[in-house]
């Protein structure tokens, strides 16, 4: 399941020990085509990765800390650390072999 972050809130993904965040705004073709692919892989991945969603027109200071100027951006945090991100839509696949090497 992928968690909705509100308030500009990150504090559960960042105590994650690996987590997902994938930004994004429901007017964005290309962050629609992505949300079915996060809920996949929260499933195939569920005990191992957190997977969070931040809308960034309800987060905007959030956006504004992680640099986000286009979306879809997934970023990966380990232990609390930033360690990739990847802007654009991306296949299953792709998506799964991204976090998967930054874990």
């Amino acid at each position: 399941m992928v968690t909705k972050i509100v308030n500009e809130d990150m504090t559960k993904a960042l105590e994650e020990k690996v987590s997902v965040v994938d930004f994004s705004a429901t007017w964005c073709g290309p962050c629609r085509m992505l949300g079915p692919v996060m809920e996949e892989l929260s499933a195939e991945m569920a005990g191992t990765v957190g997977f969070y969603n931040a809308d960034v027109d309800e987060n905007p200071q959030l956006a504004g800390k992680y640099n986000i100027y286009s979306i879809p951006a997934v970023l990966v945090f380990k232990d609390g650390q930033l360690v990739g991100n990847v802007v654009g839509f991306r296949p299953k696949a792709d998506m799964k072999a991204f976090i998967e090497s930054k874990i």
